[in-house]
């Protein structure tokens, strides 16, 4: 029986980008070929080429298409539910190494060392969401958390949760993050105003908050880089008992 000359082409193609991998890792390839090479792990018998380049199209870069959800990329001409299974899978399994290499022990050092963690976890959403990092006497993580998902204002951030959680994973301190889906992460009159009250709550049950950090388009906004922390503390420790 004659194969499909088309057939033979594509398997072709697939077999010399999983052969440039294989020898050399990514180097050297383009955004799209990597999409490409995670469609084939999925898509039998299919040119991916032509799906990876309108994904890279519409999401605009690589992180776009791993951040993109499910419904996102079934839009895309020649995609389907099983065959993004991998595009979906590495975003997952790159999350879970980040929290885990964390969580196993190791302390957050600095801001930079937060949004490497969270950028993953709140970059390129569509939509707000508050999460806390839950840390122990040492200040390693325990564990993260999202725990409100929509617009933050004043009203929607409720400090009771947010301590009750902190209780419920037996947490000595705190670090909030929130994303800025616009992308420009400089905080508003609102997110000056949770992150006080949450100070004021997270004192009141013993309970340390180092750090808000705002996510935004790679880049990020740090209330203890630039002394909301600190003002806010000395401004507690001022108030009449």
């Amino acid at each position: 029986m004659e194969k499909d000359p088309k057939y033979n082409s594509d398997a072709g193609h697939r077999s010399r980008l999983r052969n440039r991998f294989l020898k050399d890792g990514l180097d050297g390839f383009l955004d799209y070929e990597v999409v490409e090479l995670l469609l084939t792990l999925s898509t039998p018998r299919k040119d991916c080429k032509p799906a990876a380049k309108a994904a890279m199209a519409r999401f605009k870069t690589f992180r776009g298409v791993l951040e993109a959800s499910a419904r996102e990329l079934t839009d895309i001409e020649g995609l389907g539910t099983k065959n993004t299974l991998a595009l979906r899978l590495v975003k997952a399994v790159l999350d879970r190494y980040l929290e885990k290499r964390l969580v196993e022990g190791m302390a957050l050092k600095n801001s930079r060392d937060l949004f490497d963690y969270l950028g993953g976890k709140l970059g390129g959403r569509s939509t707000e969401c508050f999460m806390a990092v839950f840390l122990d006497a040492r200040n390693r993580v325990i564990a993260g958390k999202i725990l409100f998902e929509g617009t933050l204002t004043a009203s929607s951030v409720y400090p009771r949760e947010v301590v009750r959680a902190a209780i419920d994973h037996h947490a000595a301190a705190l670090i909030l993050a929130h994303n800025h889906p616009s992308g420009d992460p400089r905080p508003s009159a609102p997110d000056l105003a949770i992150t006080r009250r949450l100070m004021a709550a997270c004192r009141v049950m013993d309970i340390t908050l180092h750090e808000h950090l705002i996510v935004g388009d790679k880049c990020y906004y740090s209330f203890a880089d630039e002394g909301h922390i600190r003002r806010f503390t000395r401004e507690l420790d001022e108030m009449p008992p």
